[in-house]
């Protein structure tokens, strides 16, 4: 079965009040067609998984702006100051975590873990409604894992197959984001034959993607 979608196809796995994972750094990496065609269905009350808010017009930036986000989890809201004000204003939650946590947390959450142990916040405000444990002396936060409805990612090329390169700091956080949704979804810009991508070249495997949009809307 073709893993192949079209922006009609896109547009009905989402929901009001989904968890939606996405990838980038600074809008690096980060799908934006797919992030449009979100917008342009009204999709609204999501919980958003990401390292940062990006620009107000980039990245996932256009989904705060639009008041289609009502919490972010992200390691800090980048250079998008309507995200700053909305938090301000309490019309978004905002939970702010380290971005070594956020990672392990992504990772956990694609392993199956229960959570992860760190030392980062204790004696801060992060460490604020959190279980403590020591282990050999030392204080450690347990950290939940994150897990989301749906990954959306951005890819350079992929195969058929729904193997993946990403190309340079594009690859960010999209290959843990890749392990750790129920749907992945990846935009991509361009699809090659399977066979085409060498085994020792593909930085996410195919059997974690199950949908590909190609960029542009075609093959």
């Amino acid at each position: 079965m073709s893993k192949t979608i079209s922006r009609e196809e896109i547009s009905s796995m989402f929901k009001d009040g989904m968890t939606v994972m996405v990838g980038g750094f600074m809008g690096v990496g980060t799908p934006e067609e797919i992030v449009s065609i979100i917008l342009e269905n009204g999709i609204k009350d999501l919980t958003l998984i990401s390292d940062d808010t990006a620009f107000i017009d980039t990245g996932v930036g256009p989904l705060i702006v639009n008041h289609r986000v009502k919490k972010a989890i992200t390691t800090h809201i980048g250079k998008n100051p309507e995200a700053g004000r909305q938090m301000i204003a309490g019309e978004l939650e905002v939970e702010l975590v380290p971005m070594g946590t956020f990672v392990e947390r992504v990772r956990a959450g694609g392993a199956g873990l229960g959570g992860i142990l760190t030392p980062t916040g204790v004696g801060t405000v992060v460490e604020e409604g959190k279980e403590k444990l020591t282990v050999d002396g030392r204080v450690y936060l347990l950290e939940k894992p994150l897990h989301a409805e749906v990954a959306l990612l951005k890819a350079y090329k992929a195969d058929k197959n729904g193997n993946l390169i990403y190309r340079k700091a594009a690859r960010n956080f999209n290959p843990l984001m890749a392990l750790a949704a129920d749907l992945v979804i990846v935009q991509v810009e361009q699809l090659v034959e399977i066979g085409e991508i060498d085994s020792n070249d593909v930085m996410t495997p195919g059997i974690l993607v199950d949908k590909i949009f190609v960029q542009g809307g075609c093959e």
